[in-house]
């Protein structure tokens, strides 16, 4: 097709029109009205004598501009035109070019119009190209010398993993939605194979047909005037509640040969850190980090991003001041198109000095839940917060609604049992485990409740921002169980809001101090220790962080189960968790009460 048809039609950016700043609005732009012009499957050398295709976007007003760079694993010829595939993490190219800014867009090797063949994901190899495609954009006529880069969850863990390199025209990175320790946080999440996830992101992104789909610039074109025009508010809202049929569809798919040698590694072989050929990520290399970054977390991601970012926040090298973490509400959208008009702003400060208010902002925003509004913090966790342990409570048999008791200052602290409340005079209680797509007797919950739930009600307003840390007292009939627990607030007119999740294997209770941070106790999944059946054993573990106010009239909600499925949201609500294999056997759980069995949260000041 004639390259002159490639700017026939231009591209129809999307209404920008949810989230985008983070609790505030620039005062200035470095530049705008810049407009849009694709220079297509541009060739970009790399090692091997191999090419690597990269769709350029430049402003249509002639100059020398900033470039930023995205590089995945990805095919891009969907990307542009508004399909609802999921898979569109580099935003709207309109969008940065009108401010001034060039979109380079790289495929990896192997994939799609890019040349030689597929390596595993996040290789060596993978940052080998990523970093000589940053030095290509920085020599090109219409770049300035100066990339940065922006993306969103394989655009974005790319990012801090290239940028430990410190590329010599890398200036800054905005991502969103990373993991820096790919083992942990990907595979091996809990202690449990990610099979849901990496069937969803291998099956939507990596069949035959898409890794070799050929949609010509002009029809990505006119498919941005149809799926971005006002119709999408009818059509979307629709589609979100058809996401979780959508997920199904994926799963179901068959990716390409090696994907699924990578698959049968990472779910059956891997199990181990020495037998996965998952690379490591940038975990324990971030003090090689200089470069200003935002890094962005969407509050409602549970079992694949969350943790990476109080990763790169607290070990990267960037000094204060240079460095920026915002925790988002939670929010689902197809396609990904959030956080472009932050990053602008973001970018225009630190190459343009533009005097747009970014230097004001706080190193910390956190979206808090109740407020319905950002708070600024100077760090994370917030500076002067008090730790507040919730004892959790027998309310009688299995079935019934249990409690959380608030404890004073230094209660249970010194290591003394505590006693069955009275009118309950249990010391535990159980639930029982049932493996995911077992059939079931009906009615079994009336006798054998799959869940147990803890309330506390809320008598005085009180914020609670920071980590979430789970201690249990725990046993179980079988070797080993999982378990995973929910928190989240119940309003006054019993509506009920999810906020954090969490989840451990039993058998995989090691903590590995030397990758735990701030906000995460990191579990060792690698060395199974099985449970003694009927022998007690403490689990500590991390729930997901989750900001809230807590008003007088609601109550705070524990929620504790053996299935995901059982615990998670809608993703039309704005969640994305991803159901987990598990558990491993049909088993009798039970939780003991005592000093060792409390859920802590951190209270900051209102």
């Amino acid at each position: 097709m004639p390259a002159w048809l490639d700017n026939l039609i231009p591209l129809k950016a999307p209404r920008l029109d949810h989230e985008q700043y983070a609790g505030w609005t620039p005062r200035a732009v470095a530049r705008r009205g810049l407009g849009c012009r694709l220079l297509a499957d541009e060739r970009i050398p790399v090692a091997g004598g191999v090419t690597l295709s990269a769709d350029v976007y430049v402003p249509k007003t002639p100059g020398r501009y900033p470039a930023i760079v995205q590089f995945a694993a990805y095919s891009r010829e969907l990307h542009t035109a508004g399909v609802p595939t999921g898979s569109n993490e580099i935003g709207s190219p309109p969008v940065f070019t009108d401010r001034g800014y060039g979109q380079v867009v790289v495929m990896r090797r192997g994939m799609g119009r890019s040349g030689g063949e597929m390596a595993p994901f996040l290789s060596d190899a993978d940052v080998d190209d990523h970093e000589a495609c940053i030095a290509w954009a920085a020599a090109q006529p219409w770049c300035d010398g100066r990339v940065v880069l922006f993306g969103t969850s394989y655009y974005g863990m790319t990012q801090p993993l290239v940028a430990v390199r410190r590329p010599p025209a890398l200036k800054a990175f905005f991502c969103n939605e990373i993991c820096t320790d790919y083992f942990r946080q990907i595979t091996q999440f809990g202690g449990a194979p990610g099979l849901f996830f990496a069937n969803l992101w291998m099956g939507a992104n990596f069949p035959e047909a898409m890794v070799r789909l050929r949609v010509p610039p002009v029809v990505r074109a006119a498919l941005s005037h149809v799926l971005n025009s006002p119709l999408k508010r009818l059509w979307e809202p629709v589609l979100m509640k058809q996401v979780d049929g959508l997920f199904r569809k994926f799963m179901s798919a068959t990716p390409v040969r090696p994907v699924r040698d990578w698959w049968v590694n990472w779910l059956i072989d891997g199990k181990t850190r020495e037998t996965s050929i998952i690379p490591a990520g940038p975990a324990g290399r971030l003090d090689r980090i200089e470069v200003p970054f935002v890094v962005a977390q969407n509050l409602g991601y549970f079992n694949l991003h969350q943790f990476g970012c109080y990763d790169l926040f607290q070990n990267a090298g960037t000094p204060q001041g240079r460095k920026w973490m915002i925790l988002a509400k939670p929010h689902y959208e197809l396609p990904v198109y959030a956080w472009q008009l932050e990053a602008l702003a973001f970018f225009d400060h630190i190459l343009h000095g533009t005097d747009n208010g970014y230097a004001d902002e706080p190193p910390v925003r956190y979206w808090l839940d109740g407020a319905e509004r950002f708070v600024g913090a100077a760090d994370f966790p917030v500076p002067g917060h008090e730790v507040v342990r919730f004892r959790l409570a027998s309310g009688g048999v299995d079935q019934a609604r249990h409690r959380l008791v608030e404890e004073e200052p230094g209660e249970a602290s010194n290591g003394d049992t505590v006693q069955p409340d009275a009118g309950s005079n249990r010391s535990s209680n159980t639930w029982i485990a049932i493996p995911l797509g077992l059939p079931v007797v009906g009615g079994l919950d009336e006798v054998a409740p799959q869940v147990l739930s803890f309330e506390a009600p809320v008598v005085r307003t009180m914020d609670l921002a920071g980590p979430v840390t789970l201690r249990l007292r725990f046993s179980s009939n079988e070797i080993d169980s999982h378990v995973v627990a929910r928190l989240g607030r119940v309003a006054a007119d019993g509506t009920f809001r999810l906020l954090s999740l969490g989840t451990i294997s039993p058998a995989r209770r090691r903590i590995d101090g030397a990758r735990s941070t701030a906000c995460e106790i990191a579990i060792d999944t690698t060395r199974p220790e099985p449970l003694l059946p009927g022998e007690p054993v403490d689990l500590v573990f991390s729930l997901t962080i989750g900001p809230v106010r807590l008003q007088p009239g609601e109550r705070l909600r524990l929620d504790i189960a053996s299935r995901t499925d059982l615990l998670r949201s809608n993703v039309s609500e704005g969640y994305v968790q991803f159901d987990m294999p598990v558990p491993p056997y049909l088993a009798r759980n039970t939780l003991h009460y005592g000093p060792e069995t409390v859920l802590e949260v951190h209270r900051v000041a209102g």
